[in-house]
């Protein structure tokens, strides 16, 4: 069985989707995505400034295109997936994967999240810690937090990989705190994403996805906030909303992925195997050159 795992904006780069336009089948996915857009996404993946590319308006359309234009190349060499999953605004490709949602209706929605997102004015961030259990940091957020600072753990990445979010106040008393980190990295990001710094965004997000026309799943969704499979449209739907402020439990999606059969990550991005790599779990990336002919060994009739 396949596992499908999609990207997220963390994986934006200048030059991302320059491959994938040189398949017709690819190609004809991003220039649909352009055409729902007002703005067209595909010159700024391929040619920047980054500055742009990164703001998060812009990064979740343009890894959200790249995702679609990689599953659009997979379903043309005749294969599905038996399970998907995909790492924060990646879940919304994962959705239309699982047949869900309609192409057009994940775009509108990508775009309904990346519009609402960055309009919460900018209170906080995030930071990779490097080299703790998730427990421990846990206990150095909860100690680093105060009132109207909060700091939670955002994302579950890998084992010894997690990003804590919240206010910048915060942010620093951590990084005082954590004396036994390898590292602490502050991430590119334009807010506090994943933490309670995003709850003013979450009506506008609620009413948009329940507006948005959805589908009984054709195979098991893993969402980011509970890291467990699921079949259940209503619990697909609710996982939805409350992932714009709750943790990505990314290390339990992958330990499932891996349980039930081979990964790919589908996008243009190698970030997600490397997670994977961590976690113990294999998992090839469209992004190498390779992953087609590996695919085509390993299901080989």
């Amino acid at each position: 069985m396949l596992g499908y795992l999609f990207p997220g904006q963390g994986t934006v780069r200048v030059g991302m989707g320059a491959w994938l336009r040189r398949r017709p089948v690819a190609r004809a996915v991003l220039d649909e995505v352009d055409g729902l857009l007002t703005h067209p996404i595909s010159a700024l993946c391929v040619r920047g400034p980054l500055d742009r590319l990164v703001a998060t308006e812009h990064a979740q359309l343009a890894v959200t295109a790249c995702n679609l234009a990689a599953l659009a190349v997979l379903r043309e060499e005749g294969y599905e997936p038996g399970v998907v999953a995909g790492h924060s605004v990646g879940e919304l490709t994962a959705l239309h994967a699982a047949g869900v949602l309609g192409l057009a209706d994940t775009v509108r929605l990508v775009e309904t999240r990346s519009r609402l997102m960055s309009r919460v004015g900018v209170t906080g961030g995030m930071r990779a810690v490097m080299g703790l259990p998730v427990e421990r940091v846990e206990e150095l957020a909860a100690l680093a937090q105060a009132p109207e600072e909060p700091l939670v753990v955002g994302l579950e990445n890998a084992p010894g990989h997690v990003v804590v979010s919240g206010s910048t106040a915060a942010l620093d008393r951590l990084t005082g705190l954590a004396a036994d980190a390898d590292k602490i990295v502050p991430l590119s990001v334009g807010n506090a994403f994943h933490s309670p710094l995003m709850a003013a965004a979450v009506p506008g997000w609620a009413e948009a996805v329940r507006a948005a026309p959805m589908a009984a799943p054709r195979v098991p969704v893993v969402p980011n906030v509970t890291g467990r499979p699921t079949e259940d449209l209503d619990v697909l739907r609710d996982a939805l909303i409350a992932q714009l402020t709750g943790r990505v439990r990314w290390t339990d999606t992958v330990t499932v992925v891996d349980a039930l059969g081979l990964a790919v990550e589908v996008g243009d991005s190698k970030v997600l195997a490397g997670l994977s790599r961590r976690a113990g779990a294999r998992c090839l990336s469209m992004a190498d050159p390779g992953t087609l002919r590996r695919l085509a060994r390993e299901f080989a009739a």
